[in-house]
Formats: structure tokens, sequence, C-alpha cells
């Protein structure tokens, strides 16, 4: 029998909370039943994360579950290829330059990103276009953050981010599926907004590889497909830039990719979804359930022409 629960428990409420607050002891322990979990060397540092009140209260997925079931087509198109097939990846060392409409342009490593802003914990919905969904105990920070370092100039209208191309450790390179690499793209505003967020852990550890190691972007009101994983580059423009599901099939995969029910994909409906480990499908939310924060990006917008 699914019992659902009231949106008003606390997320430590959740996970039992010793396990919760034992972190290293709850992902070794969740480790042990995920096939293929692929970490870095240093994946069991615990990573300092202040609560975020931009959290949702709803039941968190498994660690089993997230990094198990991952759409991640560098590493093949099956949802446990990237489990089975990231352990060759090498996250460390890593970093992303950030260029283009900005008054300071700059290469940052990894380190030095998770020090730009205090990192929150932030529990995200993420609806893929497929129709399923999870909830995740997200650990980043505001992309805003970042680019509040480089500075954007009055020309900067988009924002560019394209993920790291090694055929040699992502197998799913090495086929035609897409036009590697991968591209992602937002408007500025979208960027600045403050769900916006740059991930570089989950369940308070070190991104897994099939999550998007070391560094991913999470936007929580669009599709999954939107979260661009393992990013290198990052680049402010004036005009709209090339994402790859658009590049891929235009007709299906439109720029904005916001979370719409009311507006199909062409080959099946997106009214409803199925939060994965349930069994009974739910009603897809608008803007991912983020509309009270989000809907006044898009005002006057035509959001059946801009999906």
């Amino acid at each position: 029998m699914l019992i659902k629960r009231p949106d008003d428990i606390l997320p430590s409420e959740i996970t039992p909370q010793d396990l919760y607050l034992d972190r290293r002891r709850f992902l070794l322990l969740g480790a042990a039943g995920a096939a293929g979990l692929a970490l870095s060397g240093n994946a069991f540092a615990a990573l300092a994360a202040k609560k975020s009140l931009l959290s949702t209260g709803e039941r968190m997925n498994t660690l089993k579950e997230i990094t198990g079931y991952n759409n991640f087509y560098e590493f093949g198109t099956d949802k446990g290829d990237p489990a089975e097939y990231s352990g060759q990846f090498k996250p460390r060392p890593w970093a992303v330059t950030v260029d283009g409409d900005v008054l300071k342009p700059r290469t940052f490593s990894i380190e030095q990103l998770m020090k730009l802003a205090p990192l929150e914990e932030r529990i995200y919905r993420l609806r893929c276009v497929e129709g399923w969904s999870m909830v995740i105990p997200w650990i980043g920070f505001p992309l805003s953050a970042l680019l509040k370092q480089v500075e954007p100039t009055g020309k900067a209208k988009y924002v560019a981010f394209q993920s790291v191309l090694r055929p040699s450790e992502m197998p799913g390179q090495r086929d035609d599926v897409l036009a590697w690499p991968y591209r992602e793209g937002l408007r500025l505003d979208e960027a600045m907004h403050p769900l916006a967020i740059l991930a570089v852990g989950l369940y308070g550890n070190v991104l897994p590889n099939q999550n998007g190691a070391p560094i991913r972007l999470i936007v929580p009101w669009k599709y999954g497909f939107k979260g661009i994983k393992s990013i290198v580059r990052i680049t402010l423009t004036d005009k709209q830039p090339p994402t790859s599901w658009n590049l891929a099939n235009a007709h299906e995969y439109g720029f904005y990719s916001n979370v719409n029910p009311e507006v199909d994909h062409p080959r099946w409906s997106q009214a409803t979804e199925r939060r994965i480990g349930d069994f009974f499908k739910r009603k897809t939310l608008m803007f991912n359930g983020y509309a009270d924060q989000v809907a006044g990006l898009y005002r006057g917008m035509d959001l059946r022409k801009n999906f």
C-alpha cells in the first residue's frame, strides 16, 4: 500500500536520522547495494553544506535509485549504462573556463569553484522528458555566484554550457547518437535565478561519475536533459546558443524545455509522471512544481511555441 507523506515533513526526518547525519556511513551502505557505483578517489570526504530553505519536503529517492538509473549518454543510452561504464572516467583534476561577454574571463579549478559560495543542500525534484522523476538531495551553490565573479557585460543575454569531450573515458561519445561535446544553454535571467545551481555532490558527498562528476547544472523547473553534466566551459553571449537535443531534433526538444504538462512530447503525453520507486503515476506539475518561483520569467510568452 502506498502511504503518502505530508509536505511538512523535514528532509532530515525522511531518512533515518542516524544515517542522515552520518553521511559517510550512509553512502557506504548505499554503495554496497549499487552495482557499478563509480566515484572519484575522495568520494567519502563529506561536503559541509547548510540546509536550503528552497528544498522540497518530499520523500527523497534512495542513493541506489539516484546512482543506478541515469540519463548520461556519454556513457551509453540505457539507464544502467552510466553506472556500469563510468568507472574509468577521471573527474580530477578539473577546471571550468568562463568566458565570452564578461569583463573578467577566468578558468576556475574545481576546488576554487567549491569555495565561491557556501555549499547548500537543496532537495530538488528532477523531472525527465521520458515521464519519470526523482527527488534528489543535491549539494551545490548558486550559478549566479559564479557568473558574478566574471561580471557579465551589457551584451550578455544567454549562457552557453559545454561538457567535456573524452571518448577514451566516455564510451558513449564513440557513437554518433548526439553531436559531441554535449551543449546546453539558458537565458541570463534564468541562469541568475536563485533556484539554478551548480551541483558538486549529492547525499552529502561528491558527485558520482554517473551523476555528472565533478560539476553539473541543476535547473529544477526544466526537464532533466537541461542539466548538463561534467561541465568544462561556460560562455556568455548575446545570441541564443545551440543545444544538443535541439540540434538533434528541434521538433521534439525546444530551447526552453520548461516542464509543462499542457505541451506533449510529439510521441507521448507529459501530463503524468512516475516517481522512481513508486508504482502509481502522479500528475505532472507546471514548471515541475516551481511555478510560484519562476512563472514570472516567462510572463507574456507563448509557452506552447517556446517549449
